[in-house]
């Protein structure tokens, strides 16, 4: 029986989050729905839009958030695709964002790479798709890097079955788990993923009985939140309040207000400073020092440094670990050697150097044949495995990542690792029809109070 049900059995009511919140909210996104923008023009499911590049060259899109707030992450996120691009022989005709890489070579055949941008919003990121599609006509898409933006990719995806998706670092659950496209592939794990493992050490190792939750009030906390409970309510434990905060929130005294007095801890979704504001004002206004749990996002070097020995303890979960594996520290030494400005290796360039990467190998494995609607591709694609800088992955039935998570301690002033979640899958190891019966993760949803 699923964890999800045992909650649900229990409650009669529906069970029915690097840098920031801006960073949360670019990096993972909606799951309660298929989003925006497939309903958007540029032709009707299976409609051919002539893509395929002929001869001996084959097209790569690149699609990431060189606009607006989140710009900052898409320039990482482009490092990490030329990295993978460098490795199959390209050099770099500059280090800015949207410079081209050239001489690469995958499946015996030259790639031009076409860089797109968006600034995170779904409409813009199926305009940036259309023109990488339909103008440039490549015969595959490396992106997006938000989670609305997946969803609507997804849709997107749908109507140009000739053409192959592979994911950024968009971490919207539903963009495989309900509804998928058969072209879109992600061989990175979504944000309830990466919450693998911290709910079950909550209860089972921390003996924590009851948790309140904080996020922000859209939907990638929404997983964050959910991937949590998903365990913690399954182990027996109950979370008697979830509190929504606005994105931007700077006076939170309402909001702590809410959160019950008997909580043996606060699961925080926020990022970086918003984090870091919080915990400062709850402190302040409760009196008490309340044991944090951290989503992904959560404890990072500011809110270490701004909280010192209050967060000593802290545990966290996420995608990204620093490891003493050949596949990791040659990823970190070519990123510095060609990105010299680049900072260790984190959630976007990692992202997009697997996703990049694992196209590339999928066009070695099929010979360069992106003929037709890509069957050899595909076909290559569902079936790869290898070993990334962060771990092992291959994919689901939905060509979905199933891969390592990682826990996290703050001990002695530093994020630590502290365990190793192996083989994660979209479910988090739950009977998989009983988990999608289940309604999406979102402000209700799961429930165990």
């Amino acid at each position: 029986m699923g964890i999800r049900t045992h909650a649900r059995r229990r409650i009669p009511a529906l069970l029915a989050v690097l840098l920031s919140a801006a960073m949360a909210l670019a990096a993972c996104g909606s799951d309660n729905g298929d989003g925006g923008g497939g309903g958007e023009e540029g032709g009707g499911l299976g409609e051919e839009s002539q893509s395929q590049s002929g001869g001996g060259t084959i097209k790569i899109g690149l699609l990431s958030t060189l606009e607006g707030p989140f710009a900052p992450f898409g320039e990482a996120a482009n490092m990490g695709a030329k990295v993978a691009l460098i490795e199959a022989g390209g050099e770099l005709d500059g280090t800015g964002p949207r410079d081209a890489v050239t001489g690469a070579k995958a499946g015996g055949k030259e790639i031009e790479l076409v860089v797109e941008s968006s600034d995170a919003t779904p409409d813009v990121a199926v305009e940036a798709a259309r023109r990488l599609v339909e103008q440039s006509k490549v015969d595959a898409v490396v992106g997006p890097l938000s989670g609305d933006e997946g969803l609507a990719i997804k849709n997107y995806a749908k109507q140009h079955l000739d053409v192959t998706f592979v994911n950024g670092t968009s971490g919207a659950q539903n963009t495989t788990l309900r509804d998928p496209a058969p072209n879109f592939f992600r061989y990175t794990t979504d944000g309830a993923q990466w919450m693998a493992g911290l709910g079950k050490y909550a209860a089972k190792e921390l003996g924590y009985e009851k948790v309140a939750t904080v996020g922000e009030d859209y939907s990638f906390p929404y997983d964050q939140v959910g991937g949590f409970m998903t365990e913690f309510c399954a182990a027996g434990g109950k979370v008697p309040k979830k509190i929504w905060v606005p994105i931007g929130t700077k006076d939170y005294a309402s909001f702590i207000a809410q959160i019950p007095k008997d909580v043996d801890a606060v699961y925080v979704a926020l990022g970086g400073a918003d984090a870091l504001n919080f915990t400062k004002q709850y402190d302040e206004f409760t009196g008490r020092k309340t044991p944090l749990l951290g989503g992904s996002i959560t404890v990072d070097g500011s809110i270490i440094k701004g909280l010192k020995d209050r967060v000593e303890g802290t545990v966290s979960a996420g995608p990204v670990a620093v490891l003493d594996t050949p596949a990791y520290q040659k990823y970190a030494a070519l990123l510095k050697q060609h990105f010299p400005e680049a900072g260790p290796p984190g959630l976007f360039d990692l992202g997009y150097y697997v996703n990049m990467k694992s196209l590339l190998q999928g066009l070695d494995d099929a010979g360069g044949d992106v003929s037709g609607e890509d069957a050899k591709l595909r076909e290559a694609l569902s079936a790869l495995k290898w070993d990334t800088p962060v771990g092992p992955v291959e994919l689901d039935e939905n060509r979905q990542a199933i891969s390592n998570n990682y826990l996290f301690k703050v001990t002695n002033g530093e994020s630590r690792l502290l365990d190793t979640v192996e083989h994660v899958n979209q479910t988090l190891g739950f009977d998989r029809e009983e988990y999608i019966a289940e309604p999406a993760f979102d402000r209700e949803n799961p429930s165990c109070p």
